[in-house]
């Protein structure tokens, strides 16, 4: 069969070529492929009419449009002289309109680009057929060389060989339908509804003189309290123009066959199969909200057209386009699940000031940024930084914070990272000259590692401890350094219980993997093993080892106050004791402390409740937590609210939002400040304070995520490993030197970036001929 043997030929070798759909992404393949070698025969099939066509205006980036412009120029041209350009987003929301400036729009009706694309596909030679139900991939892919399957995101090509191409699709919260107005906007305009039903949005774009695109999006639940499940798509669309009529000044939507739905994120484990291969909607989607999935679609068909030109055979080429593409497609879902998720939660930001909730939202999926915002609309940005609270010149991360009575020069906390080098729980030199260069640094807090509070509480050998009062002693030496030599840095202590993740090796001689020799037993909520066949079978605590074990938690808080720490952290996260109590997939007890949520949380409350007893009163407490277990059954966002929602009630001062860690089967979704959207969530629906944490690597990043309320500290680890004075070299790079990040008098001289050698040259001052 052609789809289990190497297919040779690229370039010139692919002859014969179907095209499964003829949506832009497929119609632009076929165009591009043709043209490159007019020998080929090219056959589009597209079950539709040629004025057949869905939604109404589509955006294209000046990425795109450069691609499209190297490699064709004639269809560059015909689309240069239908787009619609603008610059400028509106926001309106409480029936004020906050713009912003610089970004950079260029669209045109998706009917004007099909019939652009048709002309240049007829042009060239390509077999255009429609009406015409395309024959089964498997069939074309017999009598053909190469095989586009661009048939969609109800792709029949991918579900037919789902076995091969591994597909995932997921159908998320919200509502929408498109629509259009027979006007053009004169921005790109987000518009919020608060309505007696629930929080509706309004995303709307000029794609024409006297035109514009309207998609209206709600939850769920807020679409069913509306009627609009049970109307008919007339009336639908009716009384959608009248929960925006401001924005819409009274004029009448128009549908298109349109209809509510949810979307779906469809994701492939392999995007080819023999010599058949997905573009567009068939391979990957993302959420509208941050652009057009004809621009994927496009680019896959510039990438494909490319790969086969430049490959020796088609299978190099296939490989070649799915490496091309595919961090690509994954970068722009990540940001798309990112900004998707944003509107899910929509009703959790409407209440923010107003210059943030704009901020928000022009940053929600994360690829603008605070300083990207600050090049392409300067007014606003300072607008923001000033409704926050940024003195003049002030970057939003020097600004001060404060919980209870420690006020933090700064928002950069050094996050507690496990060094495995004490002996017997004793920190050392080693200790004094890691966390001492990280207050240094200008961090506004230091935090220790994990701190165990027994020697069987340890997670290896090498972990520091507060179970004796000559650790308490040598501790005290630290926080003496730092509060005497990094004047206005702060330093906090974790206290942790490794529960059943204990009496293992340090972490580059085997992470999570029992000691040779030498093992403690280990203790837990229930007798898991951290991996089976691997790690010990815990013993389950009963009701007197609970007792000691908080008794042990109080000791080591007494300890932690007499040796100066600032703040105290409780660790309830990664899988370690007392985040073994609150997962139902480490907690299978039947007794008081498992079961319901309430029961899991008590045994982690009585701990918060005694150590925050002796911890003294003007020093803050916050609590790390996992806000999802990354696994089927554990934890989520929901119930990590709850969590967070009870341990503020106790009196905590802030929440460390963290996630995983605790089951070795879970499947994070790794990225750029990924465990954010956490973080986020429970700052926005408790109330209380939190801290950020998980892949936060640039000053932009934190200066983002504070500026537009997702958090209020963010803790980094690697950048601080990785640069010690990390904080300081960020106030240098943006040109800040104020109270927040004072360079130590001994380093003041090194408080500029160093010259480096000439590499300009003298200009030239005579031309001679």
């Amino acid at each position: 069969m052609a789809g289990e043997v190497a297919v040779a030929g690229g370039g010139s070798s692919v002859r014969r070529i179907a095209v499964i759909g003829g949506g832009p992404g497929g119609l632009y393949a076929a165009a591009l492929l043709k043209r490159l070698d007019p020998a080929r025969t090219v056959t589009v099939y597209e079950r539709n009419a040629p004025d057949d066509t869905f939604g109404f205006g589509v955006v294209l980036s000046d990425e795109t449009l450069g691609g499209i412009e190297h490699a064709d120029p004639e269809v560059y041209r015909a689309l240069s002289r239908e787009f619609v350009r603008w610059d400028t987003i509106d926001i309106v929301h409480r029936s004020r309109t906050h713009t912003s400036g610089g970004h950079g729009f260029a669209a045109l009706g998706r009917r004007r680009l099909l019939e652009i694309l048709h002309e240049r596909c007829t042009a060239l030679g390509v077999d255009l057929r429609f009406r015409a139900e395309a024959p089964p991939a498997a069939e074309l892919a017999a009598g053909h060389d190469l095989v586009i399957a661009a048939d969609g995101v109800n792709s029949l090509t991918r579900r037919a060989h789902a076995d091969v191409f591994g597909p995932s699709l997921t159908e998320h919260r919200n509502r929408y339908i498109w629509l259009a107005a027979d006007f053009a906007l004169d921005a790109f305009r987000f518009e919020i509804a608060e309505t007696p039903y629930g929080v509706m949005q309004l995303h709307g774009y000029p794609y024409a003189d006297d035109a514009s695109t309207v998609i209206v999006e709600m939850r769920e639940e807020v679409w069913r309290a509306a009627g609009l499940d049970s109307r008919d798509p007339a009336e639908s669309t009716a009384r959608c123009a009248k929960f925006f009529t401001e924005a819409l000044d009274g004029r009448p939507l128009r549908s298109n066959r349109s209809s509510w739905i949810a979307f779906r994120t469809v994701t492939n484990s392999r995007w080819s199969h023999g010599n058949t291969v997905l573009i567009g909607d068939a391979a990957h989607t993302a959420h509208f909200s941050i652009g057009s999935g004809t621009k994927l679609a496009v680019e896959d068909a510039l990438a494909l057209a490319a790969c086969i030109e430049e490959q020796p055979d088609l299978t190099a080429a296939l490989t070649a386009y799915e490496a091309e593409r595919r961090p690509v497609v994954a970068s722009t879902q990540r940001a798309a699940a990112a900004s998707l998720r944003w509107f899910e939660e929509l009703a959790n930001y409407v209440d923010q000031p107003p210059r943030r909730f704009a901020f928000n939202l022009l940053t929600r999926s994360r690829r603008v940024t605070h300083d990207n915002l600050r090049l392409r609309d300067a007014s606003f940005t300072a607008a923001v930084e000033e409704e926050f609270g940024c003195p003049p010149g002030t970057p939003p991360m020097f600004t001060p914070f404060r919980l209870r009575g420690l006020e933090l020069r700064n928002r950069v906390v050094v996050s507690p990272m496990d060094m495995y080098s004490a002996t017997d729980g004793l920190p050392a030199d080693f200790h004094l000259v890691h966390l001492g260069a990280r207050a240094l640094g200008g961090a506004g807090l230091t935090m220790t590692e994990m701190v165990c509070v027994s020697p069987e509480g340890r997670i290896t050998p090498g972990c520091t401890g507060l179970w004796t009062d000559e650790q308490a002693t040598a501790w005290r030496r630290i926080t003496d350094f730092v509060h005497t030599s990094a004047p206005g840095a702060a330093i906090g202590v974790q206290l942790g219980h490794s529960g059943r993740k204990g009496s293992t090796r340090l972490m580059w001689e085997g992470i999570d993997q029992p000691l040779e020799t030498g093992n403690w037993p280990v203790s837990a909520a229930s007798p898991l093993p951290y991996r089976p066949g691997v790690n010990q079978v815990p013993r389950e605590l009963d009701q007197a080892e609970l007792a000691a074990i908080r008794d042990q938690f109080v000791q080591a808080a007494r300890r932690a106050a007499t040796a100066g720490f600032d703040l105290l952290e409780l660790h309830c996260a990664h899988g370690y004791l007392l985040s073994g109590f609150l997962s139902p997939l480490t907690n299978h007890r039947t007794d008081g402390y498992g079961g319901s949520p309430a029961n899991r949380l008590r045994f982690p409350l009585e701990v918060f409740d005694a150590v925050r007893e002796v911890w003294p009163a003007e020093r803050p407490m916050t609590v790390r937590i996992s806000a999802t277990d990354w696994a089927e059954g554990g934890t989520d966002a929901a119930d990590a609210v709850e969590t967070a929602r009870a341990f503020a009630a106790h009196g905590a001062d802030a929440i460390d939002v963290s996630t995983g860690q605790v089951v070795p089967e879970e499947r994070p979704e790794y990225g750029r400040s990924y465990q954010t959207p956490y973080a986020d969530r429970i700052r926005n629906t408790v109330g209380v304070p939190v801290i950020a944490v998980g892949a936060i690597s640039s000053w932009d990043d934190v200066n983002s995520l504070l500026l537009a309320g997702r958090a209020d500290l963010c803790a980094l680890a690697r950048p601080h490993l990785y640069d010690p004075h990390w904080t300081l070299h960020a106030a240098a790079e943006q040109g800040y030197t104020g109270p927040g990040a004072r360079w130590p008098l001994p380093y003041g001289a090194g408080s500029r970036t160093p010259p480096t050698g000439r590499t300009d040259a003298p200009k030239p001052r005579l031309r001679l001929g």
